[in-house]
């Protein structure tokens, strides 16, 4: 498959290429709802309320926020352009309950974009919950299902968001990375591996394929279209498509060069840890952003176990995109326009 392999010779410049260290002892990352800002999100929850409006059937429009709207452009524009990423904090879960505060989150993310199916049951909003735990010999679990580390990786869509309703007994830390810092840092150490990244890979669909199509699609790890950086990274789904007997037998080269990219996104160097509060809403550009989970145990009792809401959207800058990201963009459409039967199971974990 023909792709673009333009391999940058300098490193790539962006308020994006940011290490952990630097802004671990900052809290510039980390917005803090106002009480107006609450005040606001009450208000417009009143009015869907008041209009009987549920998910997904609630957009902008619906959800009028005239002074903490522009907080959100200014958010959105860090997301989109700035560093990647940005926390919100202070969502008050427990007085609103799960049904309020995923209207509130989801009413936020009109005001960033178009949320989008995350799987082939269309599904616009995910519970990130503990069913299984073993994924290696499940390929119809996710690891988001299970409460071990997670490796690495981006989710589909431009932007992925978690809302936090419950926290782990222990453990659960949420780690990320750049995508930015880790193509640099290949660059200046082992710029012989940083080629093997430019090219393409094949990426298990784990079942949520159509029927007659690849259980697997195309990506590579970097690229730059049109000047803009694109990164999409998922070290585990690329091995488990190598089940597959039509699909080319990974490089040792490849499996180093990927090897390093998790090596990198897991260091003390690069890498910034977080701390999940009850009501964080986290938000993160899957374009040069990777994100991991560390390992944690649960509580016994189902309403106190860890509990996060995701969101994946499109949001508005990223309509320009190299063809591999606009065809999965295309895939995760469908999945949507055409919902079908979940294959995704705990059984055998």
């Amino acid at each position: 498959m023909s792709m673009a392999t333009t391999v940058l010779d300098r490193p790539y410049e962006s308020p994006a290429a940011w290490v952990g260290p630097e802004l671990a002892p900052s809290s510039d990352w980390i917005y803090v709802l106002t009480d107006a800002d609450i005040a606001e999100l009450d208000t417009a929850l009143r009015q869907v309320n008041d209009a009987g409006l549920e998910v997904p059937n609630i957009n902008r429009v619906d959800f009028p926020l005239p002074n903490f709207s522009k907080t959100l452009a200014n958010i959105l524009q860090e997301i989109e352009y700035g560093r990647g990423f940005k926390l919100i904090r202070g969502l008050p879960v427990e007085r609103l309950g799960e049904k309020d505060a995923t209207k509130i989150y989801w009413g936020i993310g009109t005001h960033f974009g178009e949320a989008v199916a995350q799987n082939m049951m269309g599904e616009l909003l995910g519970h990130v919950k503990a069913v299984g735990s073993n994924w290696d010999q499940n390929f119809n679990l996710r690891g988001y299902q299970t409460p071990v580390h997670l490796p690495y990786h981006c989710d589909k869509s431009d932007t992925v968001g978690l809302l936090c309703m419950q926290t782990a007994k222990s453990g659960g830390l949420s780690s990320i990375a750049s995508s930015i810092a880790i193509h640099n840092e290949i660059l200046r150490s082992r710029p012989d591996l940083l080629p093997e990244l430019y090219k393409p890979f094949y990426v298990d669909h784990r079942g949520e394929e159509f029927d007659g199509e690849a259980p697997y699609y195309i990506a590579q790890v970097f690229s730059v279209h049109n000047g803009r950086f694109f990164a999409r990274f998922g070290q585990k789904y690329v091995e488990s498509a190598q089940r597959f007997p039509e699909v080319p037998r990974l490089s040792k080269k490849q499996t180093e060069a990927m090897n390093l990219f998790s090596e990198l996104a897991l260091s003390e160097e690069i890498r910034l840890d977080m701390e999940f509060e009850r009501g964080d809403m986290q938000f993160l550009n899957n374009h040069y952003i990777v994100h991991s989970r560390t390992e944690y145990e649960d509580f016994e009792e189902e309403e106190r176990r860890r509990h996060l809401i995701r969101m994946l959207l499109f949001t508005p800058s990223y309509e320009d995109v190299p063809k591999y990201t606009a065809d999965l963009n295309a895939f995760i459409r469908r999945w949507g326009d055409e919902p079908r039967a979940s294959v995704l199971s705990a059984e055998n974990g």
